[in-house]
């Protein structure tokens, strides 16, 4: 069998290669959900130390600039060197936490109230897709990770396109527009990450059952934060379209 997921964080191959080895200390679920959860943790310290900073803290562009940046590079390195997870995957989720929370503090000052939304709808999205994997109304079956990897391409192929477009002056509408059509892609695009914590739940599981090593629960940690801070990114984004057609 093939394990896909549309997250760059899970390689189909990124399992394939661990087997059961008698008397190592092999991954679980519940040490992979401890590490998430602190993950997690770090990050809203993290977003909550640069949210309570304000608006007006002129080193807010640089927290949102440095944390960007180092998150991705540090992500890159995490995910060529997946032994270093238990240590880079914490410091991951600082810089990301860093980065949210001046995006967040933005965000706040244009829609008041937006913030509290996005949160109580991404940590909603999440409990909601676990409860469903879980309980076998939603399954990952080969076609819907083919499906789901297929549409997380093409959103990423539109968002790569955007940036180098952006170097040009030109702005792609279906990503910035609060028209219908910029709506309704945000909208799309909210449900493809959505489903993409579903194909981490899975492959996260399917470590577990081939014996991957222990450190191996922080890069499921690690894969499982990357898609929620994308989420959490989208509904953002659409809510703030949504919000301002109401003006």
């Amino acid at each position: 069998m093939t394990f896909r997921s549309g997250n760059p964080a899970l390689k189909a191959d990124t399992f394939s290669r661990y087997r059961v080895v008698s008397g190592s200390e092999a991954m679980t679920l519940a040490g992979t959900v401890n590490k998430t959860a602190l993950s997690l943790g770090i990050l809203m310290v993290a977003a909550s130390y640069v949210w309570n900073r304000g608006a007006a803290d002129p080193a807010l562009g640089a927290f949102v600039m440095v944390g960007i940046i180092a998150a991705f590079v540090v992500a890159m390195v995490t995910v060529f060197k997946q032994t270093w997870a238990p240590y880079t995957t914490p410091l991951y989720a600082g810089l990301e936490g860093l980065a949210l929370g001046g995006i967040s503090v933005v965000f706040e000052a244009q829609y008041p109230g937006i913030v509290s939304q996005a949160v109580f709808l991404t940590f909603g999205t999440l409990g909601a897709l676990l409860f469903a994997y879980r309980s076998g109304l939603i399954r990952a079956t080969e076609n819907f990770k083919l499906g789901v990897v297929a549409a997380t391409g093409g959103i990423a192929l539109v968002y790569l396109l955007s940036f180098v477009l952006g170097f040009f002056g030109v702005n792609v509408p279906l990503i910035h527009s609060s028209g219908t059509f910029g709506i309704l892609f945000s909208l799309f695009v909210v449900v493809i990450a959505a489903l993409n914590l579903v194909l981490d739940f899975d492959f996260i599981e399917q470590g577990v059952e081939r014996g991957a090593p222990k450190h191996m629960e922080w890069y499921g940690a690690f894969g499982l934060l990357v898609t929620l801070v994308w989420l959490y990114l989208e509904i953002l984004r659409l809510l703030a379209k949504l919000q301002s057609r109401q003006r």
